[in-house]
């Protein structure tokens, strides 16, 4: 008896100062239990706990009490040969009692592979092994937490659980990986959690999980521990056919969505103490008004985690994690699923280009600069406030390529729209001279951020075929939507920027100019096969005192309409995939204000209804004609009837179908001037009709149609062999087809 009391007063001396310092790197080569003297002996470290026990035997029915040796250490010897499986039973001075295995005695959860992998930036389920995950470890339940942090001093978990105390949670470092690790047993999905990081310098702070899959609704901005996933999808078919189909012969007409301000009034009114509606709410109403409308996609402004609600999420500090405003992860994969399950796809816009300076959050995470540049002229952008990320870090490029496969991976999405590219491809991008520092060519290129969306496309386009990445990119950067293989980026398609600027500075003129720029109308067909393209009239056209799409229109309140019927006639049919901002399609007056919802009470005056109307019948027919989206990318698929009518402000072409059987005739007249007998060439003979006419009473206008059959007569006009005489409405779209095709 009296040697082993002298064993168990002499283990305290083995115990580093590094331990109570909070310093310790491997806390498990102290606690939990370790040979000792010719037996075992048992360390629990607790600063808190005012006496503890051990429990062991059949049902750990047998208890012993901790010799306490004082600073929060407590110590037990057993002499016997062999490990054993044991209980910490804390006492606190409160009355609590606590009950757990021992978080210091479980091997670590992830392997070298693990961190090898990471280390290299080509873990490709990185999101399985870094964050927080329930798991089951020698059959005992709890928490499994990773975290990247190479250059702090300790790392500890932290929470409801251990009192927000960092001595009592700490983390293992993995080897040189810089990666820490920790189970903590009894713990559950539900659980908050945040990461205490004591940096080289000593100070100490706390930072949320960058992988948490679920956040705490700001301002408190704590990672929940995520259930095992269980949600049960219902679109296999769905997935089957997307990995079979190629996206880009295919149409595609995207509704863009800010989910907290759509506000549809079939929503219904929030209930007390919501501030928003329900990701399986919105589910329901929005999928049924895509549907009747005629989207093919809606595309989701940021709904990654974000503290700031007038960012409109391009401010994230959760990379992993759907936004709680709207529910949980869960929730979200029910948004997914139902929009799947009435054959629309998912779009979500994804911020890799820079993230805040949230204290909470990434930047200097471990009290360095570690997902970002320490260097200014590199890592922050000055326009934003924000970091911007150290793309040539592998960790880094990990971090952001794991995001991106986790949500199609997880959430089944079928794309990212990635956004501010071209911040991503410029060193200097918005920078004056002398603040940005030059590539080892001496170029502005930033060659690490190439290699990574390189990278970031290749492997989207190789693990999930059939899914779209889609890139807003502003210059004149080559081959944005060129394969990497033949030197591009690989993005499957890219915002047309220029086409969204020049069509809106034309249709904003009063029309007696619009003959004195007819080429900012007809420019964009020089490039519209450069790239694969996207004709976006997005969110960022209808704020910040750009005015709403209508009230861009000039003229009287009978044109603005005209106006904006022409410009989505246009659109749908000018070469290129869609996208159209919420509101626009019912010809929302003022100006995009994320804090209310759509003015969707315009629905009752007449002009905006048939506004909506025309969107939809646009819609439909964009989709049932294949000539508008089955060659969309060369020019095989496009052909002018006449593209210089400068002085009528004319504007007529041709698109074809790949079978080259079913073209589609479009005739724009842009001035209030009614063209009662505009002849113009047809590229087949035979009897044409007019299939869709902006004038159309329907849709707002005055009824000035073309009725009835008009067969082709021979005569050489606008390079074609035929042609028809028509009318054309004032300030409207002609669109003609071929009778019975």
């Amino acid at each position: 008896m009296g040697n082993r009391k002298k064993m168990v007063e002499a283990c305290s001396f083995d115990v580093p100062e590094t331990l109570f310092a909070g310093t310790l790197a491997d806390p498990h080569s102290v606690l939990g239990i370790h040979e000792f003297d010719g037996g075992k002996i048992i360390r629990v470290y607790d600063p808190l706990a005012e006496s503890v026990e051990i429990l062991t035997g059949s049902g750990f029915s047998k208890s012993l009490p901790m010799k306490n040796q004082g600073r929060g250490l407590f110590t037990a010897f057993f002499k016997r040969k062999t490990f054993f499986a044991y209980r910490v039973k804390k006492f606190f001075a409160d009355g609590t009692v606590f009950c757990s295995a021992d978080p210091y005695s479980f091997l670590p959860g992830i392997g070298e592979m693990d961190t090898y992998l990471f280390n290299a930036g080509e873990h490709r389920n990185v999101y399985e092994m870094m964050g927080a995950h329930c798991r089951t470890r020698d059959g005992v339940d709890g928490v499994e937490f990773t975290v990247w942090a190479p250059n702090a001093s300790r790392v500890s978990v932290v929470g409801d659980f251990n009192c927000w105390d960092g001595r009592r949670g700490m983390m293992r470092l993995m080897g040189n990986s810089g990666v820490w690790e920790l189970f903590i047993p009894g713990l559950c999905a539900g659980d908050l959690y945040k990461f205490e990081i004591r940096a080289k310098n000593g100070d100490i702070f706390t930072k949320l999980d960058p992988y948490a899959k679920q956040i705490q609704r700001r301002p408190d901005n704590a990672g929940i521990v995520p259930k095992k996933e269980t949600y049960g999808w219902t679109d296999a078919v769905w997935m089957e056919k997307r990995r079979s189909v190629n996206p880009m012969n295919r149409p595609m007409n995207v509704y863009e969505v800010h989910l907290g301000s759509w506000g549809n009034p079939a929503l219904g009114p929030l209930q007390d103490g919501e501030e928003f509606h329900n990701y399986r709410e919105i589910a329901d109403v929005l999928g049924k008004y895509l549907s009747e409308m005629g989207y093919t996609h809606v595309e989701l402004l940021p709904v990654c985690e974000h503290p700031l609600d007038q960012s409109w999420g391009y401010q994230v500090t959760g990379f992993y994690a759907p936004t709680s405003r709207y529910g949980t992860p869960e929730d979200f994969a029910y948004f997914v699923d139902h929009m799947h399950s009435l054959g629309i796809g998912v779009l979500l816009d994804w911020v890799p280009a820079h993230f805040p300076k949230d204290a909470f959050s990434l930047g200097r995470f471990d009290g360095t600069a570690l997902y970002e540049h320490a260097d200014p002229r590199q890592g922050e952008h000055r326009d934003w406030g924000t970091y911007i990320f150290n793309y040539g870090r592998c960790e880094v490029q990990n971090f952001l390529l794991g995001s991106a496969l986790y949500w199609m991976d997880r959430f089944h999405v079928d794309g990212l729209r990635v956004d501010a590219v071209a911040s991503m491809l410029y060193l200097d991008y918005s920078r004056n001279a002398e603040d940005w520092i030059p590539n080892k060519y001496g170029g502005n290129e930033n060659l690490e951020a190439v290699a990574f969306l390189r990278r970031l496309n290749e492997l989207t386009n190789e693990l999930f075929p059939g899914t779209v990445m889609v890139a807003e990119e502003s210059t004149s950067w080559p081959g944005v939507s060129k394969p990497t293989y033949l030197g591009g980026l690989g993005f499957t398609y890219k915002w047309n920027m220029g086409w969204m600027h020049d069509s809106l500075e034309y249709f904003q003129l009063d029309p007696v100019y619009r003959s004195y720029n007819h080429g900012k109308l007809t420019f964009s067909l020089m490039y519209a096969f450069s790239e694969n393209f996207v004709l976006p009239l997005s969110h960022d056209e209808v704020v910040h005192g750009k005015r709403s799409l209508l009230n861009k229109m000039p003229g009287d309140y009978q044109q603005k309409f005209a106006n904006l019927r022409a410009l989505f006639a246009y659109m749908a049919t000018h070469p290129g995939k869609k996208l159209l901002f919420m509101g626009g399609e019912f010809a929302q007056w003022i100006e995009w204000n994320s804090n209310q919802a759509l003015d969707w009470h315009l629905l009752d005056y007449p002009q905006h209804k048939a506004m909506q109307e025309l969107v939809r019948e646009l819609n439909f027919f964009y989709r049932k004609n294949n000539a508008l989206w089955d060659d969309d990318f060369t020019n095989a698929g496009f052909q002018w009837l006449d593209g210089g009518d400068v002085h009528q402000s004319v504007a007529s072409y041709i698109r074809w179908d790949k079978e080259r059987k079913d073209p589609v005739v479009v005739i724009l007249n842009l001035t209030p001037v009614v063209r009662d007998c505009y002849t113009t060439g047809i590229p087949l003979p035979g009897e044409w009709v007019e299939v869709l006419n902006t004038d159309a009473s329907r849709f707002g206008g005055t009824n000035l149609l073309n009725e009835g059959v008009y067969t082709a007569e021979p005569g050489l006009y606008h390079g074609q062999d035929q042609h028809i005489t028509i009318r054309l409405p004032w300030l409207g779209a002609v669109i003609l087809k071929k009778k019975n095709n």
